[in-house]
């Protein structure tokens, strides 16, 4: 399983560190990632995976709801979308 992450928000410490605590929480590991800070607004792109099949409702809900917490939006999209796409 695959996933992009993104990582919208007003900058301030820990954003980093506390979107990839949840990641490794939630059993998966970050295959790449960026990020930057435009004029005031915190930005990160991630993609992430698992050997193992994950609930992708499950694994959305639980960073819409950790995003919250750090008053980021936080989005979660299947890599398999991305790929769908360029091959037609």
């Amino acid at each position: 399983m695959k996933v992009i992450i993104t990582v919208v928000g007003k900058d301030k410490s820990g954003i980093v560190a506390g979107v990839s605590g949840k990641i490794a929480e939630l059993g998966l590991n970050i295959d790449d990632i960026s990020q930057t800070v435009l004029d005031e607004y915190f930005t990160m792109m991630a993609v992430v995976s698992s050997d193992e099949k994950q609930d992708f409702t499950y694994l959305r809900n639980e960073f819409e709801t950790f995003g919250q917490t750090l008053n980021v939006k936080i989005n979660i999209q299947s890599a398999a979308i991305f790929e769908a796409m360029y091959n037609i």
